[in-house]
């Protein structure tokens, strides 16, 4: 089944050197983008993350040192990559917890103010592990009867997401071939900052989700204790927590 959609979706996958949010940076990453008239274009590109490639991150996904040494670093097609983002909803397997939130953190580094917020977000292994409890390459196995060759290659995990997708969309007649109703299904938590910081209540009001004021309202923490802001901007916490902090404060200090 083909895709409903009435803007492009962009299908992402990162490689990285580790899988610490605010410690390890991007070294490739794979875009395909999918229009509505049914046009793709896709990418790939490899990264100099600035930093040594630990061999444990090698042994996944084959990147070494010398094979980034000389490619630009994710500041220098930070801009590149979000003019290819802008306006696209977004899909990807895993993405919600860690693709997206790495993206956004390497886009805070380099300076560049790309809203998410404005976008939508499929994460097809959320479906996939809904449906069947499975890794990609399993799903790829299950729902397209194809072996995924280069697995943890961004390219192939790339384009084995968006083939995923569709076969999941021909599978099960309750998913419905929505972007909206997609992301949606696929949405695992009620996050503030991606990583889960900072959530909404049920009448959609931004609490703390950690520590000693976890179960409070943020605007009440931030109005009663100054410090706390102060702590969270000086502590190793993502950029992007750092930035919807930031926010939340600027609206509070404007009302």
């Amino acid at each position: 089944m083909e895709l409903n959609i009435t803007k492009p979706v962009v299908f992402f996958d990162l490689e990285t050197t580790g899988t610490s949010v605010t410690n390890d940076r991007i070294v490739e990453i794979s875009y395909l983008k999918v229009f509505p008239d049914g046009r793709e274009i896709s990418k790939t590109s490899r990264v100099n993350p600035g930093m040594p490639i630990p061999p444990q991150a090698t042994s996944v996904h084959h990147i070494s040192d010398e094979d980034v040494k000389d490619c630009p670093t994710f500041a220098q097609i930070a801009r590149e990559i979000a003019n290819v983002f802008e306006g696209s909803d977004i899909a990807g397997f895993n993405s919600n917890r860690f693709d997206i939130p790495m993206l956004a953190e390497e886009f805070l580094r380099a300076g560049v103010d790309f809203d998410f917020s404005k976008h939508r977000f499929i994460d097809v292994q959320v479906i996939f592990h809904k449906m069947e409890q499975r890794t990609l390459t399993a799903a790829y196995k299950f729902y397209c009867g194809k072996d995924l060759d280069d697995a943890h290659s961004a390219a192939g995990d790339t384009r084995a997401t968006y083939e995923v997708l569709k076969a999941q969309l021909d599978r099960y007649d309750n998913l419905q071939n929505d972007v909206k109703w997609l992301s949606d299904y696929t949405s695992f938590t009620r996050n503030v900052d991606f990583s889960g910081h900072f959530i909404y209540d049920d009448n959609g009001k931004e609490i703390i989700n950690f520590g000693k004021y976890k179960g409070r309202s943020l605007a009440e923490v931030i109005k009663r204790d100054p410090s706390y802001y102060d702590w969270i901007m000086k502590s190793d916490f993502p950029l992007n927590t750092k930035q919807v902090l930031t926010k939340i404060r600027l609206r509070e200090l404007n009302h």
